[in-house]
């Protein structure tokens, strides 16, 4: 594994961490106007993250086409308003494992979807490690109750988790990781006051409490600027297909810190889980196959200096 290839691996790991992180974090503002805290964690992330926007951010941004406008106000609207709307819709008549294990199967259908959109078939390896990612993601979380709306939203929140990755993919190269990043912010702050608006009238913001407070800055903070940009860095170096095997850490890092906090346990299921998605991501990243090949270099330059070490130890001559 290169040194790029390795860096955009650990960037991807750390942003999933960071999200699944944030599911815990989303426990404690239950009561707080769902639109308004979007509004108020997106709003502030773009004022973070315009600063290391870098040079030439307006110009870039002048330089987007209607069409990629659109995919950003599509991007935001799919990939982090309406996901997080599915998720606590999905959450409302299905306990929080039936979204978690949709969401976990999104390494699968990105595994599909992008290749077929570049007009290649999908890479065996990656496939087969996105259906092991799945599997461990089912594992850690396990199946709740639920009923057609819950499966429903929660298919609507698969549907975000998989835009979120592949609607990028066409702005990234001209906007780079930070400005798209603060854009998309920007974009999904404003649709969330419209929603927040026409959902919630007068009552979608308010003064958060400490607790809230705290939980919005972690989000705003941590898990968007951070976690955004971590993000789209580790797409931008190894791509989509394989940046998303990462998200199966989501629900690893959400059972991790959930006893924390007092709203789960971690178990042998969740141990297991873990496991099968560390096996997952090892072997679509590739690095299973690497490490076998690099065995079989080791192991032929051993042989190899076997022989040349034999041949030329030297028969000492008899006395006559």
């Amino acid at each position: 594994m290169n040194a790029t290839t390795t860096r955009g691996s650990l960037l991807a790991a750390l942003a999933c961490v960071l999200v699944g992180v944030s599911f815990t974090a989303n426990s404690v503002l239950g009561d707080y106007p769902h639109a308004g805290g979007q509004f108020l964690r997106y709003g502030l992330a773009c004022v973070l993250l315009l600063p290391a926007a870098g040079k030439g951010a307006a110009g870039r941004l002048r330089a987007l086409t209607p069409r990629q406008w659109g995919r950003l106000a599509l991007l935001a609207a799919v990939g982090m308003v309406g996901f997080n709307l599915a998720v606590l819709a999905a959450e409302r008549t299905a306990e929080p494992a039936v979204p978690g294990v949709f969401v976990g199967c999104a390494p699968v259908v990105v595994a599909v979807l992008v290749p077929l959109l570049d007009g290649r078939g999908p890479q065996r390896t990656v496939l087969y490690g996105a259906l092991l990612v799945a599997v461990g993601a089912f594992t850690v979380q396990g199946w709740g109750r639920a009923d057609g709306a819950g499966i429903t939203f929660s298919a609507c929140a698969l549907a975000g988790e998989v835009g979120f990755a592949v609607l990028a993919v066409p702005v990234l190269r001209p906007l780079g990781p930070r400005l798209l990043s603060a854009a998309v912010c920007a974009v999904a702050a404003l649709e969330s006051a419209a929603i927040g608006l026409l959902i919630d009238g007068g009552g979608w913001l308010r003064r958060p409490d400490g607790v809230e407070t705290a939980a919005l800055l972690w989000q705003a903070v941590v898990v968007t600027v951070v976690g955004f940009v971590c993000w789209y860095m580790g797409m931008q170096r190894i791509g989509a297909e394989r940046a998303t095997l990462f998200s199966g850490l989501i629900p690893v890092a959400a059972a991790c810190t959930a006893p924390l906090v007092g709203t789960g346990s971690y178990g042998p299921p969740q141990a297991a889980g873990s496991a099968l998605v560390g096996l997952g991501v090892a072997l679509g990243s590739g690095v299973l196959r690497r490490a076998g090949r690099e065995r079989r270099s080791h192991g032929r330059a051993f042989r190899g200096n076997g022989r040349q070490d034999s041949c030329s130890i030297r028969v000492p001559e008899m006395p006559e």
